[in-house]
């Protein structure tokens, strides 16, 4: 009768059993390490117009209030970030 119960339990035991944890994401860089942009902090508060003659090593978006973007991150990608009065504020890998 022992030896019943116990092969009764094993299944219940078993679903005590904590499942391994998810892997944890990898730490994006900080902003400006893989993409150029800390070299480029220079550029905020300029008019958007001195982008114009600029040629970037990477890929580059220009972001304009209320335009759609997607949402994934990329590291070695450009942000530039240009305010409703055509000023560049915020320059940002991703």
């Amino acid at each position: 009768m022992t030896r019943l119960s116990l092969l009764f339990c094993l299944p219940l035991l078993a679903a005590c059993v904590e499942p391994p944890a998810p892997p944890t994401p990898e730490p994006r860089p900080p902003a400006g390490e893989s993409c150029g942009a800390e070299a480029l902090q220079g550029l905020v508060g300029q008019s958007a117009k001195v982008l114009e003659t600029m040629r970037f090593g990477t890929t580059t978006r220009i972001l304009r209030p209320g335009m759609a973007v997607t949402m994934d991150y990329s590291p070695t990608r450009l942000n530039i970030s240009i305010d409703e009065h055509e000023r560049i504020r915020r320059v940002t890998c991703g």
